[in-house]
């Protein structure tokens, strides 16, 4: 009988309260999970038998925090903290999520966005060590198996890419899976959930990136990438093992492409506890900005007319949460949805195009737009001008795509034009903040979707908001599962929205910073999951209770939230048992 290397031990709340090593020796440090690395007591070394494998000195967690923070500050460039925090991370868990947690502000674009993109392009050569699940066409029929014999069992929430739509950097191949790394990171950060309970997936069906396929020191699988039947059949039966292996866990869908992004998450819908990150967390932290900037303005959302320019998933996601708010706010579907422009390289989406399916709903009847009569008419300034776009939400890609002459067009649809260049990373930004405040003589609502600095107009110092998803997902997933949610409902994001807008000072509000700020991360992610779990109750979908603590809510919302708050991990060493 195979007896577990280490066994954690769970209270009432689903919550870890200590662990079991069941391993003698050096063997104990070989997992991250359960190493404490210096700070193994001298009791605990003679009892693990790990004497003489560790130097004389003891250390607390303190001491090792502080040992780790002199050596990243040492480091002179992002991608080697990175490649320190991520090597940390893999020979002491505690650890690093402690050094995080220091100042989650400062590390936060290190773990996750803009610092992640580099990681992804560098994946091969960077690569130290196994993490995650890697499924490619050459294991992909025996993934139950594979999932079995993953080291941690109690996985509640899996972040799964396939590799194609990595940030604003496109196919990464086997290299995504620093993504869903970093998103789980996030997630234990947020939300508490321990990292034990989080599984990253990379789902390699090969890649159409030629530099990768001829660089010899490429770790994926060397072709191209599966289409059709064989990546939906591929699809399928990743699916089929891990609902089989974790029935109630939470699965992520992160930066899969355009349609594909759409066509998985809604083909799985409803056999699958799932969302797509890329759609609805871009969505809901977008709209979380909105609402904010609508405070400031002191206007509603159903007199806004709002443009989307990059009608990927990101972009089309973003216009699907604005349209479920203003039917939320009174709107029929059919107005609501015509207050919407969505743009892509050939201008606003009209529905003469051969389209994809997922970019038609928001495709406009050419013969409606008065001002379009030729192709070179279809320019995002002629768009500005003639339909009145009050909200300019750029998704594009495309560096300085918001020049001064549009965003000043915006300015004149409104006294305080909401101006969001939303691409990642930082050097995909449709406009730069300084410019934009510039441009507007300050009068402009703005948020990014990657860390600026502060700006200083006219004497002032303006932090710059970033429409991180961070402030949703983590939430969202304590949510579901603190409830038991056997779906995820569009409803879910927008009560996010609503939950991160609030947590945005009425000082900032008049300074028109329209996210709070990264250090309230735990604080809005807590929230957000009370949000969603008080949603998942309202909408019936708890039918099963919670499935990972014996303490039941019985769906009553205030026994939900004790659950929630009782059931969050903090990196602290457990005494081994």
């Amino acid at each position: 009988m195979e007896i577990n290397h280490y066994e954690f031990k769970y209270g009432e709340f689903g919550d870890t309260t200590g662990v079991q090593i069941n391993l003698r020796g050096f063997d104990v440090l070989r997992f991250n999970n359960i190493s404490k690395g210096t700070a193994f007591t001298i009791e605990e070394r003679s009892r693990l038998k790990l004497s003489g494998f560790l130097p004389p000195r003891v250390k607390t967690l303190e001491d090792q925090i502080r040992s780790s923070l002199r050596i990243v500050d040492e480091k002179k460039s992002d991608i080697e903290k990175f490649i320190y925090i991520r090597s940390l991370y893999d020979r002491n868990v505690v650890l690093a999520h402690a050094v995080i947690a220091d100042n989650v502000t400062k590390f936060l674009p290190i773990i996750y966005t803009p610092t992640v993109g580099l990681a992804c392009q560098q994946y091969s050569s960077i690569y130290r060590g196994a993490n995650g699940v890697h499924f490619y066409p050459g294991n992909i029929d025996y993934a139950e198996y594979v999932l079995r014999n993953y080291t941690d069992q109690d996985i509640r929430i899996a972040v799964v890419t396939d590799n194609q739509g990595i940030l604003g950097i496109g196919d990464q191949g086997a290299g995504g899976i620093p993504i869903c790394l970093g998103k789980l990171m996030l997630y234990t950060q947020g939300a508490g959930i321990a990292p034990w309970h989080g599984l990253p997936v990379s789902l390699d069906v090969g890649t159409d990136n030629e530099d990768l396929l001829n660089d010899p020191n490429y770790l994926g699988w060397r072709h191209k990438r599966l289409k059709g039947e064989e990546y939906d059949a591929f699809i399928k039966k990743f699916v089929t093992a891990f609902k089989k292996n974790f029935p109630h866990a939470l699965c992520q869908w992160e930066d899969f492409s355009k349609q594909t992004a759409f066509t998985v998450r809604d083909t799985y819908l409803n056999h699958l506890i799932s969302f797509n990150d890329d759609i609805q967390g871009t969505g809901s932290i977008a709209l979380a900005g909105i609402l904010a900037a609508m405070k400031a303005k002191k206007e509603n959302m159903t007199d806004q007319v709002y443009l989307v320019n990059g009608a990927g998933a990101g972009g089309i996601g973003i216009a699907e949460q604005i349209q479920v708010e203003l039917m939320a706010q009174g709107m029929d579907e059919a107005d609501a949805i015509a207050r919407i422009f969505t743009m892509d390289s050939r201008g606003v989406v009209t529905s003469d195009r051969d389209l994809e399916p997922y970019k038609k709903k928001f495709a406009k009847d050419s013969k409606t737009l008065a001002w379009l009569t030729s192709s070179e008419d279809n320019t995002l300034l002629n768009a500005v001008k003639h339909e009145k776009v009050t909200v300019l939400i750029g998704t594009s890609g495309q560096p300085g795509l918001f020049t001064q002459q549009i965003v000043q067009a915006v300015g004149k649809n409104t006294d305080r034009p909401v101006i969001l260049p939303l691409s990642n990373p930082t050097s995909k930004a449709e406009a730069l903040p300084k410019d934009v405040y510039e441009w507007t003589n300050g009068k402009a609502l703005m948020a990014t979707g990657s860390p600026f600095d502060p700006v200083d107009h006219d004497g002032k110092e303006y932090r710059i908001g970033q429409m991180n998803n961070s402030f949703v997902f983590p939430g969202v997933g304590l949510g579901v599962v603190a409830s038991g949610a056997t779906e995820v409902l569009p409803v879910f994001f927008s009560a996010a929205a609503h939950a991160i807008a609030e947590f945005v000072s009425e000082q900032d509000i008049n300074d028109g910073i329209l996210c709070p700020p990264l250090d309230q991360l735990k604080e809005v992610s807590l929230e957000v999951a009370k949000r969603v779990g008080a949603e998942a109750i309202k909408a019936g979908v708890t039918k099963k209770d919670c499935f990972f603590s014996k303490f039941k809510h019985k769906n009553d919302p205030e026994r939900l939230n004790t659950l929630v708050d009782k059931m969050r991990w903090n990196p602290q060493y457990f005494d081994q048992i």
